[in-house]
């Protein structure tokens, strides 16, 4: 009777491993962006490992964040002519100390024009130097041979800085985004369709819900957008296209074409817009339960008593802000009776409260989770941003580059999070978000209801990603998810030639119809005349 069940259980074990997906170990070629960008592939990477695949990542030699040595991904460390600009540890914050100046001397035309100019040509530069990249590969035959030798089953890239595209054709292999950015701006308005209408464009911060005005803004937003795109970004990587493959393969038709487009979005943050069924949602995915604290920084809290404690980060990749901004973020803390914990690297501000601990590095996500935490100042990253809300913590945001504007905005529509201009910031207007944020209970009631909704999913972020980069490996791409119609001319795409076909058509039956009721007019008219006579 016993032996009835174990030969049961075997028969049922037996059963799943023959008809269940196959997980067999695989080899993946990573393409990563250095700086925050790699922080998120780094832990995709780890995840993978730890499944028991094998992990190629290529970098370049100056790259500052892409170790060569890891326990979790072998290297091919490639040598470029120039180092990215991208990958200089002082060009973030060379950057943010010009856009700040600009800002705070009254804006005239010429210096934004000046500093826009300088940030095209600084684009152009980036996506120059990157193209070189291909280039060291392709011209090395050596290298060339030994990763096409390797049989790798997939590749999975950043398209922010898209070389790896470029690669995975040459090596007829299927691709895998991790992304949210893409060289035109935001992943989405590469594959989806995205109406101008209620869907905000890369740069513009608005909501989902625009005025005539701001939808015209939009729209030129989008407009401009496309041309720096197709005039500034995408050049560099069509005579490369053209060189190696010849005129009738299009880069844009390459970058389209992957297979699953892993995004970092959720739409409890995301406004709602079309989707793709390629398109897989991670939003979130680095997201974990907090650690206990360092004792000291855990006494540090504990001593905040009933007033708890606020957290203070600028991210990865800006350092500081100019001393005369740090000074009044400085004055207003001093004024709380909160403790301040806050990430600050640069020279410490001489008027610094005894309430407030500089930090050069802190556990963030171990603080962001602990009970006593009560705002987080933040510049308002992607990676901070899906923290927040994971622990539902509410946010006085300062924005500083790029998206951030974009994502605290996001934040502020859903009543989470107060925003401060970092150009006109001041001790007093400082002070006031911040007791507005502390003091009025909807900013975390709005976070928690965030929280709630972003934790309820059928499968953790990050065991979706993996699931579907197995997905591609095991059935050699996903190309019954991925719509053709990106390589449909325009005037197909939209429709044009039907509706001019049918304009047409309308018009000859009207044309026709008109001219039978004329001539069956002026027959009648004659015989009515014939007749008189």
């Amino acid at each position: 009777m016993g032996s009835i069940p174990v030969a049961s259980l075997l028969l049922g074990v037996g059963v799943l491993l023959l008809t269940g997906p196959s997980i067999q170990a695989g080899k993946i070629l990573v393409f990563p962006v250095d700086g925050s960008h790699w922080v998120n592939m780094n832990l995709l990477i780890q995840n993978l490992h730890t499944k028991g695949h094998e992990v190629t990542v290529v970098r370049t030699a100056t790259s500052w964040y892409v170790k060569e040595s890891a326990p979790h991904y072998r290297s091919i460390t490639v040598t470029l002519p120039q180092a990215i600009d991208i990958e200089e540890q002082d060009f973030f914050v060379t950057f943010l100390i010009k856009m700040l100046e600009i800002k705070r001397e009254g804006g005239s035309v010429m210096a934004f024009m000046k500093f826009y100019w300088e940030m095209l040509t600084t684009l152009s530069n980036i996506h120059q130097q990157a193209s070189l990249l291909v280039v060291e590969i392709f011209e090395n035959k050596t290298l060339l041979k030994s990763i096409r030798d390797t049989q790798f089953d997939v590749v999975l890239l950043d398209p922010g800085l898209p070389v790896g595209v470029l690669v995975a054709h040459e090596l007829k292999l299927p691709t895998v985004f991790n992304v949210r950015w893409i060289t035109s701006g935001e992943g989405h308005f590469v594959v989806a369709p995205s109406p101008t209408s209620y869907v905000p464009t890369s740069g513009y911060a608005a909501t989902d819900r625009m005025t005539f005005w701001e939808r015209t803004k939009n729209f030129l937003f989008y407009f401009l957008n496309t041309c720096i795109d197709k005039l500034i970004v995408c050049p560099h990587y069509d005579r490369l296209v053209d060189r190696y493959f010849g005129p009738d393969v299009k880069f844009y038709h390459m970058l389209q074409g992957a297979d699953i487009w892993l995004m970092r979005v959720d739409f409890v943050f995301e406004f709602p817009r079309p989707t793709m069924p390629n398109i897989a949602y991670i939003g979130g995915f680095q997201c974990k339960p907090s650690n206990p604290l360092s004792s000291e920084l855990e006494e540090f809290v504990q001593s905040s008593g009933e007033h708890g404690f606020i957290l203070m980060s600028l991210g990865t990749l800006v350092k500081g802000l100019p001393m005369e901004i740090t000074s009044e973020i400085a004055a207003a803390f001093a004024q709380l009776p909160q403790k301040v914990i806050w990430r600050h690297a640069g020279e410490p501000p001489s008027n610094l409260g005894n309430n407030t601990l500089l930090m050069k590095w802190l556990p963030q996500n171990d603080l962001l989770g602990h009970p006593k935490i009560k705002a987080f100042v933040a510049h308002g990253g992607t990676n901070g941003v899906y923290e927040t809300i994971y622990h539902a913590v509410p946010v006085i945001g300062i924005p500083l580059l790029f998206d951030q504007f974009e994502n605290v905005l996001r934040l502020e529509a859903r009543g989470a999070a107060r925003v401060v201009d970092a150009a006109k910031l001041s001790r007093h207007s400082f002070l006031e978000a911040l007791q507005d944020v502390l003091n009025n209970p909807s900013y975390r009631d709005n976070m928690r209801r965030l929280s709630s909704l972003h934790r309820d999913q059928p499968m953790h972020p990050l065991d979706a990603a993996v699931y579907w980069i197995e997905f591609v490996m095991r059935h050699k791409g996903a190309a019954h998810l991925r719509t053709e119609s990106y390589k449909m001319p325009w005037y197909s795409y939209y429709s044009v030639d039907v509706i001019c076909f049918l304009l047409t058509v309308v018009l000859v039956i009207t044309a026709a119809l008109a001219g039978s009721i004329r001539f069956l007019c002026l027959r009648l008219f004659r015989r009515r005349k014939s007749k008189q006579e």
